[in-house]
This record gives structure tokens, sequence and C-alpha cells, in this order.
């Protein structure tokens, strides 16, 4: 078990936690060792930096703040002032915005103030479908938006398992939405954010990019922004982007009164000054030449892993992958996307199941697996080392090794490439 002495991770503060409740101060040291004992495969999932956590874990969580710069309604907001102002400048010259707006508890709530932003409840939204790739927030009939906007779906061609152009134009031109949205959770392939642009403009629709998923490989310059292109990119700042949890959103200078007031007062309360103050550490580590480094070095590792899996029968959605995660096709093997998630975790392998374009399965049993390198890469690893993730992956989901066998494999690579080193 790892213990509070670990002085490259744990705060001064990790003490007093262990003394009055050691209940949960043992789900944090389990949490961090299940980090480093195993591969974290999630592709929105990243390890944030030290620093990250030590603003999350900041006096800032004690600031009601409800309001924005400048405009609080309550008093002594000049400190957590500071730290939202900071996070804006950074955000607006990292993504070459006119407007930033980092409230957003979440990518959802990103995505709700874009909503009410510039559509009522009944309006008609145009955008990709979940089974092919898109995000519950895109219109399922579980979610708000389903429920409270009529959304038309398309999704990818059969024959390349890429978006279907021709589809989104004739779609947007038979119904005239009030808002398209691109942008996905299992999409591998780059988005062509001028011909949406292009689609949006004949139909005098309003253009949202919902890039949380590939927003730091964005930061990086690893892959084209879609900020020159939409009238608003909302995303979260986990995943690549490598910030504490939360949402963001940027847009257009014309745009930007009615984005600050659908984030707060209709959609939020006070924000999460601690969280704010986060996202501002993890953008100016994005700003480090470092991290563009990082970016490119995700995207080959997930091209990589995505080719070793498919040299090991597993076929890769597309082809492959131009940006941090690939989704792999099982059928080929006759598994299930749910019985490799749950071998895969037996060996210490973290991943989960996922719908496969026209996939026969439902949903909690699944075709496929999605796979994401921005955890591994944060940890060191190079395209060397995504050939013995490929392979680990395969013994695992084969089911043919013991469990324990591939675990001891998973921990020697980890151990080489260690999540939060000890000190």
């Amino acid at each position: 078990m790892t213990t509070p002495t670990d002085a490259t991770f744990w705060g001064p503060d990790f003490t007093a936690l262990q003394d009055q409740d050691p209940e949960i101060a043992a789900v944090v040291t389990g949490e961090l060792d299940r980090l480093r004992t195993g591969l974290q495969l999630i592709a929105s999932e990243n390890f944030t930096s030290p620093a990250v956590l030590a603003a999350l874990g900041s006096t800032l969580s004690n600031k009601y703040a409800e309001g924005y710069p400048g405009r609080r309604y309550y008093g002594g907001c000049q400190e957590v002032d500071k730290a939202e102002e900071i996070g804006i400048a950074r955000a607006k010259e990292l993504f070459a915005a006119e407007h930033a707006n980092l409230q957003p508890h979440s990518g959802a709530n990103a995505n709700l103030a874009a909503y009410a932003a510039f559509c009522a409840p009944g309006d008609t939204v145009l955008a990709m479908s979940l089974p092919h790739g898109g995000h519950l927030t895109h219109g399922s009939k579980v979610n708000f938006s389903g429920k409270w906007f009529r959304t038309v779906s398309y999704g990818v061609r059969s024959d390349t398992e890429l978006i279907d152009h021709d589809e989104v134009r004739d779609l947007a031109r038979e119904h005239r939405p009030k808002m398209i949205i691109c942008g996905a959770t299992a999409y591998p392939r780059l988005i062509d954010f001028a011909t949406f642009r292009a689609i949006a403009d004949e139909v005098g629709a309003v253009l949202m990019v919902d890039a949380a998923h590939f927003i730091g490989l964005v930061a990086g310059q690893a892959i084209p922004s879609p900020v020159p292109y939409a009238d608003v990119v909302t995303f979260t700042t986990h995943k690549v982007l490598r910030g504490p949890r939360g949402g963001m959103v940027v847009c257009r200078a014309e745009h930007a009164k009615r984005i600050d007031k659908a984030v707060f007062p209709f959609s939020q309360g006070g924000p999460l000054m601690h969280a704010v103050a986060a996202k501002a550490v993890a953008l100016r580590e994005c700003q480090q030449p470092s991290f563009q480094a990082y970016a490119r070095q995700v995207v080959t590792n997930a091209q990589a892993l995505a080719d070793g899996l498919a040299a090991d029968g597993m076929r890769p959605v597309s082809g492959g992958t131009d940006t941090h995660l690939a989704l792999i096709d099982l059928r080929g093997l006759d598994v299930t996307g749910a019985q490799a998630e749950q071998r895969c975790d037996a060996a210490l392998i973290t991943l989960n199941k996922n719908a496969v374009p026209f996939d026969p399965q439902p949903p909690m049993t699944a075709s496929g697996i999605r796979v994401g390198t921005p955890a591994v890469t944060t940890q060191g690893m190079t395209e060397v080392d995504m050939k013995e993730v490929a392979a680990l992956i395969g013994r695992a989901v084969r089911g043919q090794d013991p469990p324990a066998d591939v675990a001891a494999a998973v921990d020697a690579l980890v151990s080489r490439h260690p999540a939060y080193p000890r000190g």
C-alpha cells in the first residue's frame, strides 16, 4: 500500500486526512496504487500534474463567487477574480479564441450552455448518432438534449466508417436545424470542420464543435483547430488536455454575452473556483513546448497501438486513427466488448467496451473496445511500448493465458514507466 510519506506526491495535509478519516485516506491511496500498478487506456482519462492537484486541493474551494470577475454577487472575490482572469487570458491565447468561459462544471454543462445560448426547447439540432460515436448530449433520448430538442442524427458510411458528409448536407437541407454539432466520443479520425462550416452556412445554422475528446491535441498543435470554423467550441479540461475534471467554452466575441449568461445564471450557480484555478494551471502547462511534443506522441502511440492490435487480429474501425483513440472491432475473435473489458480488467488493463458502427450487439454488450493513449503517454511510453501493450491486450482479450500471468507482465511494463513516481 502506498504510504502518505510519498514525498513526490502527497502534500503535508494528507496526514490530517489520514488522522481524521482513515477510511477515505485508504480510498485515496488505493486509487493511487491502482493507477500505478495497471495500464490506464480509457481514452477520456489522464494523469494531472501535482501542480493541478495542488490547486484543486487549495483554499480556493472555500470561496463562493457567483458571477464573473469584477461582477460578483459576493464580496471577498479579489483573489479568485485573479485566478479566473489568468485562466481566461491563457485559454484565449492557447486556442486563438475571442472569448472563453472557464466556469462549466463538466463537458455536459458546457454543452447545455451552448444549447441554451442558441436554441429554444423544440428546436431542431443535427448531431452525430450515439451508436456511431456521438455523445449523450448530442440528442440521446435519456438526456436533456433528446428530451428538450428535436434531434436529427447523422452517422458514418458503412463502407469507410467515416462521417457521411453527403448525409449531413442532405439532412441539413431537409430539416433546417437551428444548430449543427460535430464532435464525438468514439470517432478516431479527424473531423472536416470546413465542410461542416459550409453546410451550417448553407442552412443558416449555428456550428457547435464538441471538442471534449481532442481539444488537448489542438492545444498541442498535433491536429487542426476547430476554433476558426465554429461559432462555439465546448470541451472538457481533462482527457488529453491533462487538467482537472471540468468543462470550458470558447466562442466568437459576438456570442460572448449569450454564452456567459447561459452558463451563469441559466445553468449554474457559483463556480468551483479551485477547479477554475486548476484549469488555469493546466492551460499554462499546455503552453509549454513539452506539451506539443506530448500531444504528437499521443497520436503516434495511438497509431502504433491500433497497428499492433490489427496485427493481432483485432480490426481498427475505419482502418486506424488520426487522434488519441482507436475503436476496435472484436467480432473477428468472437469476443464481445463486455467480455474483453472484464478479461482486461482481471489482467490490470483498464479500457472500455464500446459499440462499433452498425453494431448488432446492445450497448452494454457491444462488439468492440475503445482504447486511448493519453495516460500511458504521460507516463513516458512510446510506440515501442505500444507494441507490448497491444500484445498484452491480445493475451487478455483471448482469455487463453491466466489473468495473473498477463497482470505480471503489465506490472513489469508500468514499473518501467510509473505514474506519479514514488519518492
